[in-house]
């Protein structure tokens, strides 16, 4: 059973296992994709911020994609949870070494699929 349903004090609730929970969780997050900058009066993007914006984008399609939460994925690159946080809300610049890693994960994942 992946379910089951509970009456608390008048109110019905659902009981997941973790497992769905969390890829519930993924799919409902990866429905709020970080928002890309505004442009300026001039119609120029902020440049670190539009990347960060775009890979955090991009980042979360591919894990999603794989089906992958991100601690599946951290844990596959070798990196902290935080980190992956971090990168995929777009507040982070991550290095070309952590970004390997996020990689070669996502392509490892692609094959076992």
């Amino acid at each position: 059973m992946l379910h089951g349903k509970l009456k608390l004090d008048g109110e019905d609730y659902v009981v997941l296992r973790r497992a769905e929970y969390e890829r519930l969780a993924t799919l409902a997050k990866a429905a709020r994709l970080p928002e890309l900058p505004a442009a300026d009066e001039h119609g120029n993007y902020p440049a670190v911020p539009y990347a960060r914006a775009g890979l955090a984008r991009k980042l979360i399609r591919d894990r999603v994609n794989a089906g992958l939460t991100q601690r599946e994925l951290a844990r596959l690159a070798g990196i902290r949870f935080e980190t992956l946080c971090r990168l995929e809300a777009g507040r982070h610049t991550p290095s070309l070494a952590t970004m390997t890693k996020i990689d070669g994960a996502l392509k490892r994942a692609a094959r076992r699929r």
